[in-house]
């Protein structure tokens, strides 16, 4: 496949308008942040697009358009596709597991927690950079999106729960869309079952509807705690899918491309 420029993108970026919440989020934000990667497999009239945000990778088209040495690049991705794409991608990686999704949206308004005693919950501004730097390696993810701490923490689109000026949790929009806001949230491991997420996440949620845009929430079937965080917060399940992570490429793949 080959990498699009930005002034190429319009002619592509439609292949995801129709999708769900948090498919179109994804695409929208990587047309619009800076942050998402576009591939298709010709620069005109294309028969397969690929746009990547994060470790996230969606797939549209038709897959005879592509070989297998033509996903490499997207080795440790989580792969949204039509089911047709499946034989190309278990072609292309010694590995694919199916992952079941829930994908809620926010449909009850909820009144957020008083935090505990010392505690701050507050949009990020970008002086909390530092902050957010000094999170935990497991917890990177939730600004990978932005494309790095200070990426976030500029955007206007995240809250935190500070304690002086260190960070607790913090909630942000990982995908922006013109409709729909997907949500992300961390807490810090020994200050969890305080309602620290839930205060950001409401907070994160009021600031979304202000917009005039709707919060979604996506979480792994298995994460109960994720799920129970949702349905607390006001969300309620839309539909659900499955998304495959990526192992790395097929031993006649990496061969090829060696």
């Amino acid at each position: 496949m080959i990498e699009l420029s930005a002034d190429q993108l319009p002619s592509v970026s439609h292949w995801f308008a129709a999708d769900s919440p948090g498919a179109k989020a994804l695409a929208e934000h990587a047309l619009v942040s800076g942050t998402g990667r576009w591939w298709a497999d010709r620069a005109v009239d294309p028969r397969a697009v690929a746009v990547a945000c994060a470790d996230h990778l969606l797939l549209r088209g038709e897959p005879t358009a592509l070989a297998p040495i033509a996903l490499a690049p997207f080795a440790a991705h989580y792969v949204q596709a039509p089911a047709r794409f499946l034989p190309l991608l278990g072609s292309a990686f010694d590995l694919l597991v199916p992952w079941e999704r829930m994908a809620y949206v926010h449909r009850v308004a909820v009144s957020p927690p008083r935090p505990p005693h010392g505690v701050t919950v507050r949009r990020l501004t970008p002086a909390d950079a530092a902050a957010l730097t000094e999170l935990a390696a497991d917890m990177a993810w939730v600004h990978s999106s932005w494309g790095s701490p200070a990426g976030l923490a500029a955007s206007g689109h995240g809250w935190a729960a500070f304690q002086k000026d260190r960070i607790l949790a913090v909630a942000c929009t990982y995908f922006r869309g013109t409709t729909f806001e997907d949500v992300a949230c961390v807490t810090v491991p020994e200050h969890r079952r305080q309602r620290l997420a839930l205060a950001c996440v409401t907070a994160l949620c009021q600031d979304i509807a202000a917009r005039g845009h709707t919060p979604s929430w996506i979480c792994s079937r298995d994460n109960r705690p994720s799920r129970l965080l949702a349905w607390t917060a006001g969300f309620r399940l839309a539909h659900e899918y499955v998304h495959y992570l990526t192992g790395q490429p097929a031993r006649r793949v990496a061969g090829l491309t060696a």
